[in-house]
């Protein structure tokens, strides 16, 4: 019977031997701060991801609000418009407001209605004992409308904001005026809403009159 000397015997007992219990409980650590580190990384992608949708939706909102005022007030008659642009009065702050005539059209989601309709732009709160407002349209049918009783009805185009301030380009006084005392329409609009979501308003100019300057 062949017996292997010692040395070849010791070098196959440390090659049968297995892991200690040290070097599972290392190995363990090991792949748990990995798991760890690769959690956290996949959450905090998740979390900026999350982000940007909501800072690019709400951006939406106010492209949207910014298209749909232009389609508006471009489509206004200057003899008929009686745009009259001042502030009103909700609690104790005053807030900018704005009123036009028009007729019916997409803009107020009042495509196929006959008759002329008085609208205001202006904040109003969300509930009647509630602290949040919202930017929106309030608009009433004039008399010889068709829709019916005329009653005033509140459209909302973005909620929870903050302020309104607009502002009326003269080109008479080459000035900007934080009223509009009606007769004709201004050739520019400013209009700045405060967000809730930025310390920064959100403005836009918007022409009365098409112009290759602004699209």
């Amino acid at each position: 019977m062949f017996i292997a000397p010692n040395n070849c015997r010791l070098e196959i007992r440390k090659l049968c031997r297995g892991f200690t219990l040290l070097e599972i409980m290392l190995a363990v650590t090991i792949l748990g701060m990995m798991s760890l580190a690769i959690f956290r990384f996949v959450e905090s992608n998740m979390i900026a991801l999350q982000l940007s949708a909501g800072t690019a939706a709400d951006d939406a909102q106010y492209h949207g609000l910014r298209d749909l005022l232009t389609a508006q007030w471009q489509s206004l008659s200057p003899l008929r418009a009686g745009m009259i642009g001042e502030p009103f009065k909700m609690g104790d702050r005053e807030r900018d407001q704005l009123r036009w005539s028009c007729g019916a059209g997409p803009a107020l989601m009042t495509r196929y209605a006959a008759g002329d309709f008085t609208v205001t732009l202006r904040l109003q709160p969300e509930t009647k004992d509630g602290d949040r407002l919202d930017l929106g349209f309030l608009r009433k049918p004039q008399k010889g409308s068709d829709i019916g009783e005329a009653k005033e009805t509140w459209i909302p185009l973005i909620r929870n904001v903050t302020s309104l301030e607009i502002s009326y380009f003269d080109p008479g006084a080459n000035n900007w005026l934080p009223r509009w005392p009606g007769g004709r329409l201004p050739s520019l609009i400013k209009v700045a809403v405060g967000r809730t979501d930025s310390a920064l308003p959100w403005e836009t100019i918007i022409p009365l009159r098409r112009t290759p300057y602004f699209q």
